[in-house]
């Protein structure tokens, strides 16, 4: 167990300057408030705010930080108050606990929702003192190397949130080491038999992998100390979670992946003496062709810089050498951490902002962006995108994800040239939009006045702004849309009623008929919930001469949602097929349909929106279209678990092309009780692979996911995925 003796060490060897009674007083403090707590391990509680802050010690971290961390749960967990941190321990303390007390505390009607607002909050404090996302991510590295005392359930939920939010977030910050254990940790928990399977066989080779670790190093560091470069030269065996990739996506066995050790080259010099040293790495053994890269000339978004290369090694087989400065490594080892001056919480110099600009960025979608699901799906893709580096015509590099279009580097110079992108120059020859861009080529964005942004770019865009933007502007235009027909429902009833909207609009009864209908409280809002039928402009007409509803059920007095669905309903019928479902609203005799982008199926996280004259249309929660669709139209739906639907869904299975494959998946199905609707299969008997494609009737996601987990178990399969639209 970590004594505080140990973190009171580190902060002195590498900060001797440090506040240390400040860290101090922290720590009598939390353990006496945590005192007699403990945590589902059984060890008393003060010994993970001791983890989290040994770990900010292991990032080298100030003061504050570290006695933030040794604070960080006395709000949610004591009766310590924010009044008394502050009067304790001063403001900037009291400021990162109450931020990370306030994320903790959120509240949420579904797990999905909690994880997307949760997400959201914590880009928003971060953006106000970096230092609460790292103690987060700290906090949530301890907590993931003692999942094992929690249920299995929550396992993983809690690892799938890890690989979703901060794995990538710590990658992004340049917390490399970080970044590996946390995506380490949480593959164990979601795979456990395979993790448990390459552990064994990693094992059972360690003593031959040790000799071939110090006979490489041994080569390299001769080599580079003959041309007199003072280095240090370091193996090590890739992660479980990264061999794992390597395996799934090259179709291999573990005994066949060679470079399963990187080599890492650590230089006393410069830039410069890193290019040499690979000279000296390409001269001793071959090189693998376009197996080279460069991110000192081209760092990525993060600020990790290095030199990459994969050589044919001394018996053969394939390793990979990474070199860089002291420097570099020290960058790639701390990231944000190993930069960022903790003065008010802001970047000291104009090279540390720009490592941020993408943290400003994320802020600017989330003031757009009422859904929190919508931010999520758009930050998630960039938050680590495999990027591509291409050029403006004056020679400044652009960074963006990989298969981005010209669209989406017209966004990435500025949000007004996207939205007025008409075509692009490509290496000097015109490309229409949905051109894919690769590395090294030069973009002249043409542009427009009379363009806009259209749906179809949502097809094709991938960047986070890109998306985002386009999104905006479609929700922007389609709700104008409604607005115009809603008023001129609206207009059209009032002058059957003798009526003028002008008139009402000027004295402002139309304003306060507004708040007390429609739910945003503006006229606009009013005109827009007509247009979706969830007012109707007789009932306006009543209510502005201060006449009673009729006494018919559909127009008693009911919230809007409960409104709309009276518009919907199916006549009454005792059939078995008269059922969906799905309850929209806790109604299950409303007009449904599903939405073919998505199939959502009983499990699947879904929400409804009205259309015009089909009733209700379900989408998957994060399905394309649901972020293109006025959030007006929205309404709450959910599955009808008394009455379970099954439903079609398509399964596409990639294998080896063998003998009795096909029959052992067709067994596995038939096994889950499931239904085989219909079947394609195809081979390339040049590649030895074979694709089959499932239509399968089934009744909720659990099933789908078993069946489709004990295939991929079968010998010989590489890859099952559920196929949408």
């Amino acid at each position: 167990m970590l004594r505080f003796n140990d973190i009171a060490d580190r902060v002195i060897d590498y900060s001797p300057n440090a506040d240390f009674e400040l860290i101090q007083r922290a720590y009598v403090f939390s353990a006496k408030v945590h005192e007699g707590q403990e945590r589902l391990s059984g060890e008393p509680y003060l010994v993970h705010p001791l983890e989290v802050a040994g770990i900010l010690s292991d990032l080298r971290m100030d003061d504050v930080s570290i006695a933030s961390a040794l604070l960080h749960d006395t709000l949610e967990d004591t009766l310590t108050t924010r009044d008394e941190i502050e009067r304790l321990f001063g403001d900037k303390v009291a400021f990162i606990v109450e931020g990370l007390t306030k994320i903790a505390r959120i509240q949420f009607s579904s797990a999905h929702e909690h994880q997307a607002e949760n997400f959201r909050k914590m880009l928003v404090a971060m953006s106000k003192d970096i230092r609460i996302l790292l103690i987060k991510l700290a906090d949530r590295l301890h907590n993931m190397r003692t999942l094992e005392h929690i249920g299995a359930e929550s396992r993983q939920r809690i690892a799938q949130e890890t690989l979703d939010i901060y794995v990538p977030l710590s990658h992004r910050l340049g917390i490399r080491w970080m970044m590996q254990e946390l995506e380490d940790c949480a593959f164990r928990v979601l795979n456990p038999r395979e993790s448990e399977e390459i552990e064994r066989q990693l094992t059972g080779g360690r003593e031959e992998r040790e000799r071939y670790v110090e006979e490489v190093i041994g080569v390299i560091s001769s080599a580079l100390s003959r041309v007199g470069m003072d280095t240090e030269v370091k193996g090590r065996l890739k992660e479980i979670a990264s061999i794992y990739h390597k395996m799934e996506m090259q179709n291999l066995a573990l005994d066949q992946i060679y470079d399963v050790i990187a080599f890492r080259v650590v230089i006393d010099g410069t830039a410069e003496d890193c290019y040499a040293a690979l000279g000296l790495v390409h001269s001793t053994w071959r090189p693998v062709p376009s197996r080279f890269k460069d991110y000192i000339g081209n760092p990525k978004p993060n600020g990790y810089r290095s030199l990459h290369t994969t050589v044919i090694g001394p018996y053969g087989e394939r390793m990979e050498v990474q070199i860089r400065t002291r420097e570099m490594d020290e960058d790639a080892e701390y990231g944000i951490a190993a930069h960022w001056k903790y003065k008010s919480g802001q970047p000291e110099n104009p090279q540390d902002e720009n490592r941020f600009s993408w943290l400003r960025q994320l802020l600017e979608w989330q003031r757009d962006m009422a859904d929190p699901h919508e931010f999520l799906d758009t930050v998630k893709m960039d938050l680590f995108p495999d990027e591509v580096f291409v050029f403006t015509p004056r020679g400044e590099v652009i960074n963006l994800p990989r298969r981005a279009s010209t669209v989406d580097f017209a966004y990435a110079i500025h949000s007004e040239v996207g939205d007025r992108c008409a075509g692009a120059r490509v290496n000097g020859k015109m490309v229409p939009l949905r051109h894919v861009l690769v590395d090294g080529d030069t973009v002249e964005v043409i542009t427009n006045d009379h363009q806009f942004p259209r749906k179809d770019w949502l097809e094709f865009v991938v960047s986070g702004k890109a998306r985002s933007r386009v999104r905006h502007s479609i929700q922007a235009s389609e709700r104008q849309r409604a607005i115009q027909l809603g008023r001129d429902s609206v207009s059209r009833e009032f002058r059957k009623a003798g009526l003028s909207l002008s008139n009402l609009t000027n004295s402002g009864e139309m304003e306060t008929l507004a708040r007390s209908e429609a739910k945003g409280g503006a006229i606009d809002d009013l005109f827009a919930a007509v247009s979706y039928g969830k007012l109707s402009p007789s009932l306006l007409v009543r209510k502005l001469k201060g006449e009673e509803p009729p006494p018919r059920s559909e127009e008693v007095q009911e919230p809007l949602q409960d409104k709309i669905l009276g518009l919907f309903k199916k006549r009454p019928s005792r059939e078995p097929d008269a059922q969906n479902g799905v309850l929209v609203g806790g109604m299950s005799d409303v007009m449904v349909r599903f939405g073919g982008c998505c199939d959502p199926l009983p499990g699947d996280d879904v929400v409804g929106f009205v259309t015009r004259g089909r009733g209700v249309t379900v989408h998957g929660r994060n399905c394309r279209r649901v972020f293109e669709v006025d959030p007006a139209r929205r309404v709450d739906v959910e599955w009808d678990t008394r009455h379970s639907v099954p439903r079609k869904v398509k399964v596409q299975v990639d294998s080896q092309n063998r003998p009795g494959i096909l029959s052992k998946v067709v067994n596995s199905i038939s096994a889950a009780g499931i239904n085989v609707a219909g079947l394609k299969v195809t081979t390339d008997d040049e590649q030895g692979r074979a694709s089959q494609a499932f239509e399968l009737w089934v009744g909720d996601t659990r099933t789908l996911s078993a069946v489709m987990k004990e295939i991929g178990r079968i010998k010989g399969v590489t890859t099952v995925s559920r196929v949408r639209g």
